[in-house]
């Protein structure tokens, strides 16, 4: 199983973003988009596990929820990684408790470690990934970049931690762990 950990925003904010990435796909036709219907921040990519360490998985990650509290977040603008003339990613900038949710994220990554899942990021930098360039990049994200300057995109609730198999295109939640400590 291909496996990662991540949170959700919410289908209010899913809509946003459907018709925002329906308007900038216009300027960037040759980019791989995201699938909406997937739309998450990753917060600690596990790779290849083997289906008989859920259970552990499942205990390691239980004790996160009482933790932590349910928090909000919002997207807006963004950028690019890559060349700033051919950009291979570009991405929506998350706003809002990015405190809670680096906490989330270093406690996820510090209740894995002992199973071996180390993380790949010193620095947590969160990004809503919203489409992929070409091999070499591609240079109409530059557009995309400079049309999501200033847009508001909405918020979210953060109110899970979820353990996700992708399978392809298909991101299928196989642990969840609510966040149940009160504010």
């Amino acid at each position: 199983m291909r496996l990662f950990t991540a949170i959700t925003l919410g289908k209010t904010l899913e809509a946003r973003v459907t018709e925002e990435l329906e308007r900038l796909r216009a300027l960037a036709p040759r980019a791989r988009w995201v699938r909406v219907e997937g739309l998450h921040l990753t917060l600690l990519f596990l790779g290849e596990v083997d289906r008989a360490r859920l259970g552990e998985l499942r205990a390691a990650l239980a004790p996160l929820g009482p933790r932590h509290a349910p928090f909000t977040l919002s997207v807006g603008g963004g950028g690019s990684f890559g060349s700033p003339s051919r950009p291979r990613v570009l991405w929506a900038d998350v706003r809002g408790d990015v405190a809670a949710l680096k906490a989330l994220q270093a406690d996820t990554a510090a209740a894995l470690l002992p199973l071996g899942f180390k993380s790949d990021h010193d620095d947590y930098a969160p990004h809503l990934t919203l489409a992929r360039g070409k091999e070499h990049g591609d240079a109409d994200l530059v557009r995309c970049v400079e049309a999501l300057s200033g847009r508001e995109l909405g918020e979210g609730r953060v109110d899970r931690l979820i353990l996700f198999e992708s399978q392809g295109a298909n991101y299928v939640p196989r642990v969840e762990v609510p966040l149940t400590r009160a504010p």
